[in-house]
């Protein structure tokens, strides 16, 4: 079972403000590719429709930035799952700046996703529990990985 991923992402002159700053925005964005990369490594896609067709809207999001990222810098995501509940699933994300010595984390990210399924009579979503399928593949993080 896995708990934990990792992306590495270079600052894009895009994603930068007038600053030349990573936007914050950006750091959602990281977040998310993150999280597709952690379920395409457990040979899913978010967009599930095996083992049947559930969704993975944000049910919260924050980050805490501590230094910035520039254009070209060279930052590593880790991913690690905080909790797993029967219907959600609430992500930690570190980020790392690598390209200076000595490495540094620059912020910390979460994310609680809620699964869920379309409600064809409503037209609404609706929380469901997570599939078996990718509910075995996915367990918690030991605490001590949690902590700053």
């Amino acid at each position: 079972m896995a708990y934990e991923y990792r992306i590495v992402r270079q600052v894009e002159f895009s994603e930068t403000d007038m600053a030349g700053i990573m936007h914050f925005s950006n750091y959602f964005r990281y977040m998310e590719a993150a999280e597709h990369a952690f379920f395409r490594s457990l040979g899913f896609s978010i967009c599930t429709t095996d083992p049947e067709p559930v969704g993975w809207p944000r049910v919260h999001a924050e980050c805490d930035f501590r230094y910035p990222l520039r254009f070209e810098d060279t930052v590593e995501v880790r991913l690690l799952v905080k909790e797993k509940r029967e219907r959600s699933i609430i992500y930690l994300f570190i980020f790392r700046k690598l390209n200076e010595q000595p490495e540094r984390e620059v912020a910390r990210g979460m994310m609680a996703v809620a699964c869920t399924k379309h409600d064809a009579g409503t037209g609404r979503l609706v929380a469901v529990p997570i599939p078996a399928a990718i509910a075995a593949k996915i367990e918690p993080a030991p605490p001590e990985l949690l902590c700053p």
